[in-house]
C-alpha cells in the first residue's frame, strides 16, 4: 500500500506522455493516417541578395523581382550585401536557415562568391544570378546577365564618333573583383584600339563609385589637359566624372553604360552624351520566373545556365523613351 502514491505518478505521467504525443503528431490538417505523419509544406520564400540599393541599378533589380516573386505567391525577404563577401554568406547562412525556395542574387564577387552559392546547392536552395557572373559553373542553376560585350562595343562606337576618332581620353574602370568590368573595358578597347588617332592617355579604377570617379577625374584633369574624352564603366563614374568636368569648365565628351534613370535625364540636356542600357528589371524578373519553374518542375530547368541579354545604346535620340532601365515598348 506504501507504494500506491508512486504508481499513481506513473500513470499520470504516462497519460501525460501519451496527450503530449497526440498534440505534437500528424500535423496539418489531421487526414493523415494514423502513425503516417504530413508531408512539409514547401517553402514559399525567395531570397534576394544585390549591392546596395543606393545605387538606383541594384534597387531596380531588388523592386522588380520581388514585385514579379510577391505577383507568383511567394513572399520575399530582400538584403544588400554592399560588395562585401563576409556580408554576403551569412546572408546565405539567412537563406539556409530560413529553407528558402531560391536565391536571387546579384553577387558580391565572381570567386569570392562561389562558396556560398555552394553551400546553398547543398542545402538544396537554387540560387539563380543576375547582373554579374561567377567563375564557375555548375554552382547556380542560372547566370542570367546583360551582354556586357556587345553593349560595350555600342558604347565604344558612340564614343568614338563623339570624339572625331581622334584626340586623348581616359577611361574610369570598374571594381578589378567584377568580371563586368574587365568585359566592359576590353569591349571598348575592342573598337578604340582601332582608331589610331584616338590615345588613351589615363585608365583608372573608380571601383563603380561616383565620388572616386570624381576625385579621380580631376587628378587626371590636372594631369592631362588636352583629354577630349572619359569612358567610364558605369553610370556612376560617369557622373562623377561629369561632375569634375563642369567644375573644370571644360568641354569633354563623357560616356557611360547602364542606362541610369539620372545619366538618361543628363542626355536629355545635353550634358553626358551616351550610355549603354542594361535591361536590369527585364533580367530580375527573368529569373523569378525560372526559379517559380524550377522549384514547381522539381528541380528542372529549361533554360541553359549561361544566359546573355542585348543592351541598348541610349543618345539624346532615343532618351526619352528610356524609363526605369527599359525602352518603353522594347
Amino acid at each position: 500500500m506504501k507504494h500506491l502514491p508512486a504508481r499513481r505518478a506513473l500513470l499520470a505521467v504516462s497519460a501525460a506522455s501519451v496527450l503530449a504525443l497526440a498534440a505534437c503528431g500528424g500535423g496539418g490538417d489531421g487526414s493523415g493516417s494514423p502513425g503516417e505523419s504530413a508531408a512539409p509544406a514547401a517553402s514559399k520564400l525567395i531570397v534576394i541578395i544585390t549591392p546596395s540599393p543606393d545605387n538606383v541599378f541594384f534597387k531596380a533589380e531588388q523592386d522588380a523581382a520581388a514585385a514579379r516573386a510577391e505577383s507568383l505567391g511567394y513572399e520575399t525577404l530582400v538584403l544588400s550585401h554592399d560588395d562585401d563577401p563576409t556580408k554576403q554568406s551569412q546572408q546565405f547562412d539567412t537563406a539556409i536557415s530560413r529553407k528558402a525556395a531560391a536565391i536571387i542574387l546579384d553577387n558580391a564577387g565572381a570567386d569570392a562568391s562561389v562558396t556560398a552559392i555552394q553551400r546553398a546547392k547543398d542545402a538544396d536552395i537554387p540560387t539563380f544570378l543576375i547582373d554579374r557572373e561567377i567563375n564557375k559553373t555548375g554552382v547556380a542553376v542560372a547566370q542570367i546577365v546583360s551582354n556586357n560585350a556587345q553593349g560595350a562595343g555600342l558604347g565604344g562606337q558612340e564614343f568614338a564618333k563623339l570624339m572625331g576618332n581622334k584626340g586623348e581620353y581616359a577611361e574610369l574602370l570598374g571594381k578589378p573583383t567584377d568580371t563586368n568590368a574587365g568585359v566592359r573595358s576590353k569591349g571598348y578597347h575592342g573598337v578604340l584600339d582601332q582608331f589610331p588617332d584616338l590615345k588613351m592617355v589615363a585608365q583608372q579604377s573608380a571601383n563603380w563609385d561616383q565620388a572616386e570617379a570624381l576625385q579621380k577625374t580631376q587628378t587626371i584633369l590636372q594631369a592631362h589637359p588636352n583629354i577630349k574624352g572619359i569612358i567610364a564603366g558605369n553610370d556612376t563614374m560617369a557622373l562623377g566624372a561629369y561632375a569634375a568636368v563642369q567644375a573644370a569648365k571644360k568641354d569633354i565628351v563623357v560616356v557611360g553604360f547602364d542606362g541610369s534613370p539620372d545619366v538618361v535625364s543628363s542626355i536629355q540636356k545635353k550634358a553626358i552624351r551616351a550610355t549603354v542600357l542594361q535591361p536590369a528589371s527585364k533580367i530580375a524578373q527573368m529569373a523569378v520566373d525560372q526559379a517559380d519553374v524550377y522549384i514547381k518542375a522539381g528541380g528542372k530547368t529549361d533554360q541553359p545556365e549561361k544566359q546573355s541579354i542585348d543592351c541598348v545604346l541610349v543618345t539624346a535620340d532615343n532618351a526619352d523613351t528610356v524609363k526605369n532601365f527599359a525602352v518603353e515598348g522594347s
